[in-house]
C-alpha cells in the first residue's frame, strides 16, 4: 500500500510538471473534455473575487485575474459592488455598460467557459443595484407572499437581465425557511420566502425554475438550513443544533439527483451531524446528508471560505483541504471579507500542495471537474 501510494504521488508530481494548465483549446461549453491536466481540474474547482471593474486592465490587479483566467487558475469570479475593506462602491459594478464589457473581457480570457456570479437574490441582496442603473428586484419575503408562478416570472426576469449582461450564475434562491423571522443573516432581510416549510420550498423552487429558462445557474442556500441561526455566519461561527428542524431540508429532499444548478453549504455548525466540522467542511453532512441520503449527486460550493465563522477557526490551506475532502466541488473566496490581490494562484498553489502531498487525492479533484463539466454544459 505504501509502495502504491508512493508512485501515485509520483504521477501526481510528473503530471503537474508536463501538462500546462491551459492545455484545453478554447472551446464551447457542451465540448469540453472529459479529462484535463490535473492542475487545469484544479483550477475548474476555484472561484475568487477581485478588484477592477475592467476600465483599465492593465491595472495590477485585473492584469493578475486576467492571467490566472488565461491560465486556467480559476474557474470563476465573483462580482461586488462594494469593497469591505475601503468601505466604497463600484468595485466591480458601476453601470449596465460597465458590468457587460466587464464579462465580455473575462470571458474572451477564459480557456473554458467561465463561471462569472454574482449575489443578485433581491431586496437587500443585490449587487446590481437600481444606482447603478440595474431594475430594482423584490426581497424573496415579498415574493413568497404573492403566487409561485409570479415567483418564476420574477426570476426569469432577473435571468433575463443577467444573460444579456454577461452573467451565468447568480448564488441564489435561499432555501432558508424564517424560523426566526430576526435571524439577522436570513429572516431581519427578508431573504427567505416564508417561515412555512412548503411555502419556502415551492417558491425556490419556482425561483429556480425560472433561472433556469434563461439558462442561468443557480445556487440553493444554505445547506442544511440558516433560517433557524440566531447568529450570522460572516462573523462568527453559527451552531443551529438546538434551533434546527427536519423540515429545513424540505426542498432538498425534492430535487432532481443533478439539476442544472448548485448547492450552497453553510458554515453551520450542527453537532447532530458533525460534531467537529460546520457544515462546509464536513464530510458527513456534504457527502453523508447531502449526497448519500438525499441523493444530490450536482455541483456543490461552499459559501465564502472567508467568512469569519471559519476564518477565525481554519487556516487557509486547511479550510480547502476540509472543504475538498468533503465533497465539495467549487471553492469560494470572496476575496472581499479579506483581500489578496493574488488570491487566485494562492488557491490553486494551495491545492497543487496538498495534492502533492496526498492529502487531496487526483481522483477527487477529477470527480469534481466531472460535476463541473456537466453543469459547465448548461452555458450555452
Amino acid at each position: 500500500m505504501r509502495i502504491l501510494s508512493f508512485f501515485c504521488r509520483i504521477l501526481t508530481v510528473l503530471a503537474l510538471t508536463a501538462l500546462p494548465a491551459n492545455a484545453a483549446a478554447k472551446q464551447p461549453a457542451g465540448a469540453l473534455p472529459q479529462s484535463l491536466p490535473l492542475e487545469a481540474m484544479v483550477g475548474q474547482m476555484i472561484m475568487v473575487g477581485f478588484r477592477g471593474d475592467g476600465a483599465s486592465p492593465n491595472v495590477p490587479e485585473m492584469r493578475t485575474v486576467l492571467e490566472d483566467i488565461r491560465a486556467g487558475r480559476v474557474g470563476g469570479v465573483i462580482f461586488f459592488d462594494r469593497d469591505w475593506q475601503t468601505k466604497k462602491r463600484g468595485r466591480n459594478v458601476t453601470s449596465v455598460a460597465q458590468v457587460t464589457k466587464l464579462c465580455a473581457l473575462l470571458q474572451a480570457e477564459a480557456p473554458i467557459p467561465l463561471f462569472i456570479a454574482v449575489d443578485q437574490e433581491g431586496g437587500r441582496v443585490q449587487r446590481l443595484r437600481p444606482d447603478h442603473g440595474f431594475a430594482a428586484t423584490p426581497t424573496a419575503w415579498e415574493l413568497g407572499k404573492q403566487t409561485p408562478a409570479e415567483t418564476e416570472k420574477a426570476a426569469v426576469t432577473m435571468g433575463s437581465a443577467l444573460r444579456r449582461i454577461g452573467i451565468n450564475v447568480n448564488f441564489a434562491p435561499v432555501a432558508d425557511i424564517a424560523i426566526h423571522p430576526e435571524s439577522p443573516a436570513i429572516g431581519a432581510l427578508g431573504r427567505a420566502f416564508s417561515s412555512e416549510p412548503a411555502v419556502a420550498a415551492e417558491h425556490a423552487a419556482a425561483f429556480m425554475a425560472g433561472l433556469t429558462k434563461t439558462k442561468i445557474i443557480g445556487s440553493y442556500k444554505h445547506f442544511p438550513g440558516h433560517g433557524s441561526a440566531v447568529a450570522d455566519s460572516h462573523h462568527k461561527l453559527t451552531d443551529i443544533t438546538a434551533t434546527w428542524r427536519e423540515d429545513e431540508l424540505t426542498l432538498y429532499k425534492t430535487l432532481p439527483p443533478n439539476g442544472p444548478f448548485m448547492v450552497m453549504t453553510g458554515h453551520l455548525m450542527h453537532t447532530g451531524f458533525d460534531a467537529r466540522y460546520p457544515a462546509s467542511l464536513s464530510e458527513k453532512i456534504t457527502t453523508g446528508l447531502l449526497r448519500n441520503k438525499l441523493g444530490w449527486r450536482g455541483v456543490v460550493v461552499t459559501d465564502d471560505l472567508e467568512m469569519e465563522a471559519i476564518n477565525l477557526f481554519y487556516p487557509m490551506e486547511e479550510r480547502i483541504r476540509l472543504a475538498i475532502n468533503a465533497g465539495v466541488d467549487i471553492i469560494l473566496f470572496g476575496n472581499n471579507l479579506q483581500y489578496h490581490p493574488e488570491q487566485g494562484r494562492r488557491v490553486h498553489a494551495a491545492i497543487m500542495r496538498l495534492v502533492a502531498s496526498g492529502a487531496v487525492s487526483p481522483a477527487r479533484i477529477a470527480e469534481s471537474w466531472g460535476r463541473i463539466r456537466a453543469l459547465k454544459a448548461n452555458l450555452q
